[in-house]
């Protein structure tokens, strides 16, 4: 990797790397828990390696995301890892010209690096960003405890009752997340069933909650995204507090939630 190259990954790695640490440091990315992605834009990259990496294939071909840079952490990648040594945990790929593959422009050394195995999932919600949501060109996924807890209740896996309880428990919530988490059932992980089933939860919402698993959020930068998931976890802390001292959370009421959506920041 040149030199151009390297300062423009560090640079963007600095947020990226700020945000895995407080991933693991909150509990929700236990051993290799989570992954993030940022989708890049041409203007961004300056510079490109000499000798062109080998061809990977894709499961589905992405033709959306045909020619686009994606910084991904890497698959059985820690966090915390990612916090402490970013360079070595993260990949820069390239989607190839027609969609049906990727190269990975970073160097991956001695371990063979490869991207992370939920990246179907990302490149699904990649493809739905682009085309509806471009200014979101950040991926999230991590095991938020409180948020997971929610989904092991049955009465409670049904996405007007999940918003309902977010939405509810703090005014920032209603303020910051206005359009609530969308709802997906448990699927299995890794596939590109789950990728487009959270594609779907995401069309109207900026983060998606699998039951019994975790939360994938986007946003237009790595802060942005981070504060999405932060305030859904604070509102379902919340609950799960009064809960435990006895009591039935009372929640904000129609009319102050329809005053703080008229709220500007």
């Amino acid at each position: 990797m040149d030199r151009e190259l390297s300062l423009f990954m560090k640079n963007i790695t600095g947020d990226v790397s700020a945000v895995a640490g407080w991933l693991w440091q909150r509990g929700w990315a236990e051993r290799n828990a989570g992954n993030i992605s940022v989708r890049l834009t041409e203007d961004e990259l300056t510079s490109f390696p000499d000798e062109q990496p080998v061809l990977l294939p894709l499961p589905k071909r992405c033709e959306i995301l045909a020619g686009f840079h994606f910084l991904v952490t890497a698959t059985n990648t820690r966090m915390r890892d990612v916090a402490a040594r970013p360079l070595e945990t993260l990949l820069l790929i390239r989607i190839s010209d027609d969609g049906t593959g990727y190269q990975i422009l970073s160097p991956t050394g001695e371990t063979a690096l490869r991207p992370t195995s939920e990246m179907p999932a990302h490149l699904c919600i990649h493809e739905m960003l682009t085309a509806k949501r471009p200014s979101h060109k950040v991926v999230i996924h991590t095991h938020v405890t409180e948020l997971i807890a929610l989904t092991q209740i049955r009465e409670l896996c049904d996405e007007q009752r999940l918003n309902s309880i977010l939405l509810g428990m703090h005014p920032e919530t209603r303020i910051f997340v206005p359009d609530g988490v969308g709802f997906v059932p448990y699927t299995l992980p890794g596939s590109r069933a789950i990728g487009e089933a959270t594609v779907r939860a995401l069309e109207n919402h900026s983060a998606g909650l699998w039951e019994k698993h975790g939360l994938f959020a986007t946003g237009r930068d790595p802060m942005e995204t981070f504060d999405i998931i932060d305030v859904l976890a604070k509102s379902a802390s919340v609950w799960f507090m009064c809960r435990s001292a006895g009591y039935e959370p009372e929640g904000l009421t129609e009319e102050q939630l329809d005053e703080l959506a008229k709220l500007k920041f």
